[in-house]
């Protein structure tokens, strides 16, 4: 499917005739082969496939080529959930077109047609259209991060609050240390993209540098370097407090466990000396004077239960239950 975009008065506004000619942004969602082919004879370009965009070298994902710039990244879609849809996004940029190629449906996309629609967004050129949606993807990309953080600080209470021990104990340790794996790859996801991003607007920066006239654009793509690049260290921040997260619950885990194995040892130690004295009087000698006695009974029960609760006061005493 090939939607087009044309501007207007500042805004983009969807068109259908004319296509490819009449747009400023063409948006190939998951194209076939006719889709691709109609657009590299009109526009005289070598579009990349799905399994093109999926190579992971570098000199595969930004590359320039036919006067048009090829750049890649990895953007997730259905990320309002912790189990986002991965998938690479293709730019290619022409000086008067921007052709966007994709597989999946990130809601950025969505989002970065309906505001400039509404003219909030500089749409003037190829360039700026493709340095506007790009600014929008990483908003999106931060307020992903935002609700992870904010699932982080939940999860945070949960394990170390002692009102999060009582919720603790009904959900259990096991859908905690789920949590704090999907909260996991959540991030890894995001830094993932981030990272892509981060070489993306390198890239570009670096071929703005011999163009003319682009002062503006420059010093807004140097201002989106600097945003990446402060979600890539605050992604990062995050990634080591879910580590710690995960190493401090799987210590409490093992002392929860070290605490169950102490009382069974302690019981164990309790009964031994009730164990030993009915193993004496359950052998069976002969001669054993204990036997004839006609409080003999009742003293060795009485025998049996001191010497477990001595140990057991012993215990108490030394804070060891």
């Amino acid at each position: 499917m090939i939607y087009g975009y044309a501007e207007q008065d500042g805004r983009l506004v969807g068109v259908t005739d004319g296509l490819p000619a009449a747009a400023v942004w063409l948006d190939l969602v998951a194209p076939d082969r006719g889709d691709e082919q109609m657009l590299e004879s009109q526009l005289g370009l070598d579009l990349p496939t799905r399994e093109d965009m999926e190579e992971i070298e570098q000199s595969s994902r930004l590359y320039a080529e036919d006067g048009a710039l090829f750049m890649t990244i990895m953007f997730p879609a259905h990320s309002e959930g912790d189990t986002p849809v991965m998938a690479p996004v293709t730019l290619v940029l022409t000086e008067r077109q921007l052709v966007t190629i994709r597989y999946h449906t990130p809601k950025a996309f969505e989002m970065f047609a309906q505001r400039s629609a509404k003219g909030g967004l500089p749409c003037d050129g190829a360039d700026q259209v493709m340095l506007s949606l790009l600014d929008v993807m990483v908003d999106r990309l931060a307020d992903v991060l935002e609700r992870v953080g904010r699932d982080i600080e939940v999860i945070s209470r949960s394990v170390f609050a002692k009102d999060g021990a009582k919720a603790r104990k009904g959900t259990g340790w096991r859908s905690v240390l789920e949590e704090i794996g999907r909260k996991g790859d959540m991030v890894s996801v995001i830094r993932d993209s981030l990272g892509t991003l981060d070489r993306l607007t390198v890239f570009w920066g670096q071929r703005l540098r011999d163009e003319p006239d682009t002062k503006d654009l420059r010093a807004r793509l140097k201002d989106l370097t600097s945003d990446v690049r402060g979600l890539e260290d605050h992604s990062a921040f995050m990634a080591q407090k879910i580590s710690f997260l995960m190493d401090a619950t799987l210590g409490l885990i093992g002392i929860e466990q070290n605490g169950i194995i102490k009382i069974f040892s302690v019981a164990s130690v309790a009964f031994l000396p009730p164990t030993l004295i009915a193993s004496i009087y359950g052998m069976n000698f002969e001669v054993m004077p204990e036997l004839s006695w006609p409080y003999g009974y009742p003293m060795a029960l009485g025998v049996m239960v001191l010497s477990a609760v001595v140990p057991y006061v012993y215990f108490r005493r030394r804070g060891w239950l």
